[in-house]
């Protein structure tokens, strides 16, 4: 592993306020709490977690760098598969994007909608962290206003939903429950506070749905089972509230067989701070991003049991080709050989299976829609599912 660059006085600072919070709760907890209950407090304890509190986290000054960040060609190619569904579903239709970041998504996709005539009622954006919320508000502003005041930022998902749900990188940020298999039984793996800091301990798991759910993937001896109750949770809930419309979700994972393959015996969890990824999720807490790779079948079960239709699945590399990504790229003029070159490079990271191509999928799950979704008939992996 790379040296990692040490936070500021300041960045230090928050961190141990954000360890004597994770303490606080796990000496309430009675001294051990699960590791998916440490994972959403380090992220999203309020005024303190990762996402929770102010720091630059996308971009060249943040931790990571996702899809939007790098080229607007990435909205401007899902707008070409949003305004299908809004053409489908008529004017009444709202877009409702999870976890919104900088805005820099919102923007390109309006704009590019705006171009092809196919606008939402309402773009509506669910944003739990309150400075990712105002930076948001600030990158909207710089729209046309005719654009911007379609524009509405929630505290909770509506009771009914008519249009579109989707969120880029939001289901690996999810809490994940872990257990490991000792015999004909199964450990959670836990958090505790020792004099040297947090540490990892295993306890007989006594949640009969996780022993289950663990039990029926049949894995071996030793191997660390990550269980999404949270993404799964999510899925149901929108489902629940999709009266008709489509709900997509791109973040990085697997199919199940592809997920729990013997080479991940030791799960997908990945920590993310300075551009650096580590896998020490006890290291300066509240300043680093923690995740876990998506279990898409897991997500299309949750959306099929709600009443959902499987719309599709792919590869983010696919579904941006279908979507037209190198005809807008083809857009540029030649003469702006320095943009030109700059997409191009962007483009190429999208697409490249060694990159973010392959390792990041879409899935689309929809009600009432006729015809099928953009983006998935280049190549269809639902049997990967």
């Amino acid at each position: 592993m790379s040296v990692l660059p040490a936070p500021n006085p300041d960045a230090a600072a928050h961190s141990a306020r954000v360890s004597a919070f994770l303490r606080d709760e796990i000496q309430r907890a009675g001294g051990w709490i699960s590791f998916a209950r440490y994972m959403e407090l380090a992220l999203y304890a309020p005024g303190l977690g990762y996402y929770a509190a102010g720091s630059v986290k996308f971009g060249p000054a943040g931790d990571f760098i996702t899809a939007p960040e790098l080229t607007p060609l990435f909205g401007r190619s899902l707008a070409h598969c949003f305004a299908d569904v809004l053409t489908t579903l008529g004017q009444a239709a709202d877009i409702v994007e999870l976890g919104a970041g900088s805005g820099r998504l919102a923007v390109d996709l309006l704009a590019e909608l705006d171009r092809l005539g196919v606008l939402p009622a309402r773009y509506l954006i669910l944003e739990p962290s309150a400075e990712l919320k105002e930076r948001s508000r600030e990158r909207i502003a710089t729209l046309p206003a005719r654009l911007a005041e379609r524009v509405g930022w929630l505290d909770r998902l509506p009771d009914t939903l008519q249009g579109i749900v989707f969120g880029n990188e939001v289901l690996d940020a999810l809490p994940v429950h872990l257990l490991l298999r000792q015999g004909a039984s199964f450990l959670e793996r836990g958090v505790v506070v020792t004099p040297q800091g947090f540490a990892w301990q295993d306890r007989p798991c006594d949640d009969t749905a996780l022993v289950n759910e663990a039990a029926a993937l049949a894995l071996p001896e030793g191997y660390v089972i990550e269980l999404h109750r949270a993404a799964g949770a999510l899925l149901r809930s929108l489902a629940e509230r999709l009266a008709a419309g489509l709900i997509l979700f791109i973040d990085y994972g697997f199919g199940r067989a592809e997920y729990y393959h013997p080479q991940r015996a030791q799960g997908t969890l990945m920590v993310h701070y300075r551009h650096h990824a580590h896998a020490d999720p006890f290291l300066w807490p509240g300043l680093s991003d923690l995740t876990a790779h998506v279990n898409f079948t897991a997500i299309a079960e949750a959306g099929l049991a709600a009443g959902l239709e499987l719309a599709g699945y792919t590869s983010q590399a696919a579904f941006l080709l279908d979507c037209g990504i190198t005809d807008l790229l083809a857009q540029i003029p030649v003469s702006d050989m320095v943009r030109y070159a700059q997409q191009a490079q962007a483009v190429g990271k999208l697409l490249s299976p060694a990159e973010m191509g392959e390792l990041i999928k879409v899935i689309a799950l929809g009600r009432g829609l006729e015809g099928p979704v953009r983006g998935f008939a280049l190549r269809d992996a639902r049997h990967r599912l």
